[in-house]
């Protein structure tokens, strides 16, 4: 994934920390990167300003800011970039849960802009984006809500676009390469079989493939 934000963050959260953070980087410079979200003087600043070891949750919450300065993560993410840092779990859950609870990490909306952002800009479907978001750490019930709101028509809708867009490529194959390359490429974004070979067939038959051939089975390779 690119350091590029490909949604938009929640409520706005995320992008007045972000805000807030390069503030504080080009306004304090080192000791402004050494604070916590809520820095402002305080007695954390003073230890940064005076060099002492901050604290683990003061750690915590500069790694986590600056993590959701370049993209959204899931709380599992952020989880496990601060032990692999070496913050103590007991600091970590409490800064994470912090930031739960002001909309920071918000695990429901990265899931719908996930959805979202992949079907549309990748053509994903929901089997394959299933996968991506159990990967990220999140709850298998925000999964199934998220990956819900495609339906089966936007997806087949979505699978049809995905095999006009390769046609052309596949011109001057025999209809059974034709038929394997474009039924792959959507098993790979994960259509279901019997949806990718239906949208195929389709396409191939409006280009005047015969469509009693279209059904007879493949052969083995």
């Amino acid at each position: 994934m690119t350091r590029r934000t490909e949604w938009p963050d929640s409520e706005g959260e995320l992008g007045r920390a972000a805000g807030d953070a390069e503030t504080r980087r080009g306004r304090g410079g080192r000791a402004g990167r050494r604070g916590g979200p809520e820095d402002s003087g305080g007695p954390s600043s003073s230890r940064a300003e005076s060099g002492s070891p901050r604290t683990p949750e003061e750690q915590a919450r500069a790694i986590c800011l600056r993590l959701l300065t370049g993209n959204p993560r899931t709380r599992k993410q952020l989880e496990d970039a601060l032990r692999l840092r070496g913050i103590p779990d007991e600091a970590a859950q409490d800064v994470l849960s912090r930031f739960e609870d002001v909309g920071l990490i918000d695990d429901a909306a990265f899931a719908d802009a996930w959805v979202e952002s992949r079907h549309h800009g990748r053509g994903l479907a929901r089997r394959a984006l299933a996968r991506e978001l159990r990967t990220k750490g999140v709850d298998s019930a925000l999964i199934d809500v998220a990956v819900s709101r495609l339906d089966s028509e936007q997806e087949e809708s979505t699978a049809r676009e995905l095999v006009d867009r390769k046609l052309r490529a596949t011109r001057g194959l025999d209809r059974e390469k034709r038929l394997r390359r474009l039924a792959g490429m959507l098993a790979r974004k994960g259509y279901p079989e019997g949806l990718a070979l239906r949208v195929v067939k389709q396409a191939l038959a409006e280009e005047g493939e015969d469509p009693e051939l279209l059904d007879h089975p493949l052969p083995d390779d």
